[in-house]
């Protein structure tokens, strides 16, 4: 297992090219041993889980973002795998409603923070308003730089308030999009995720990529940072995810409230 801080965007100097999606740093041993690794983090997870929502002090967020097939959907399904649902929520931003349209972007992500004692996922997020819309040139220069101002504040706001805020990048390549992609056209079970649009924004890989570096480097920062998640590999995507969010949950200090004095001298007949 490498030092976390390896995969922590620094801002000063930061380019995809320097992360290696096929980075495998966090499995070791056969598939036996790291099936059971995950095992032992999602429960540590789930232990931790159940103080934070015990507690009623804290807040977590973690943000999930990366291209088509990246695995945001089977990092929750394996990562919070041993999770207890109380206290844990999943928040998913597709294409926004004509209601949320008539409100500024960060309108419908605002309703969707978590409260105090809750850990919340996005299953994508806000960026998706300085990702697609720039891609697609909905936006120009000017504007996507004022929604980095933007996104960089309303952050702010969240952590300065009590949540802590983990992003994570799933950084996969163009050749293992492909491969994911024909195995959800070969697999029947699979074949209703394919969408044939995501072909045409296939054909904008380079275009995502510029978008997605621009992005992140304007918004790592010390409140709410980034980290880039090689993620060609399933298994080496969940055990990092993982060691994050339990390395994050750790230094929160968590602790299950006091018993009140009156509940020491109940006796139940």
């Amino acid at each position: 297992m490498a030092n976390l801080d390896k995969y922590r965007v620094n801002p000063n100097k930061f380019s995809l090219k320097d992360f290696d999606t096929k980075d495998k740093t966090e499995r070791s041993g056969s598939k036996e041993e790291n099936e059971a690794a995950l095992y032992e983090l999602a429960s540590e997870i789930n232990a931790l889980q159940d103080i934070l929502h015990a507690e009623g002090k804290h807040k977590v967020l973690l943000i999930l973002q990366g291209m088509d097939t990246s695995g945001k959907d089977g990092t929750v399904r394996h990562v919070f795998r041993e999770t207890d649902p109380l206290g844990i929520r999943v928040a998913s931003f597709k294409a926004p409603s004509s209601e949320e349209l008539a409100h500024d972007y960060l309108w419908r992500v605002h309703q969707q923070v978590p409260r105090t004692g809750e850990l919340v996922i996005f299953n994508r997020s806000h960026y998706e308003d300085v990702l697609i819309v720039k891609v697609h040139k909905w936006i120009d220069d000017a504007e996507c730089k004022r929604r980095y101002a933007q996104i960089n504040d309303f952050e702010r706001l969240l952590a300065e308030t009590g949540t802590t805020i983990i992003k994570c990048f799933l950084h996969i390549s163009k050749q293992e999009q492909k491969k994911r992609l024909q195995e959800r056209l070969d697999n029947p079970t699979k074949a209703w995720k394919f969408n044939p649009n995501d072909l045409k924004e296939r054909e904008l890989w380079p275009d995502y990529t510029d978008a997605y570096e621009q992005a992140i480097k304007a918004t790592s920062t010390e409140h709410a940072p980034w980290y880039i998640v090689p993620a060609d590999s399933k298994t080496n995507r969940n055990l990092l995810i993982s060691r994050l969010l339990l390395n994050t949950l750790k230094k929160l200090d968590l602790n299950y409230p006091p018993v009140p004095e009156a509940f020491k001298s109940i006796v139940i007949d």
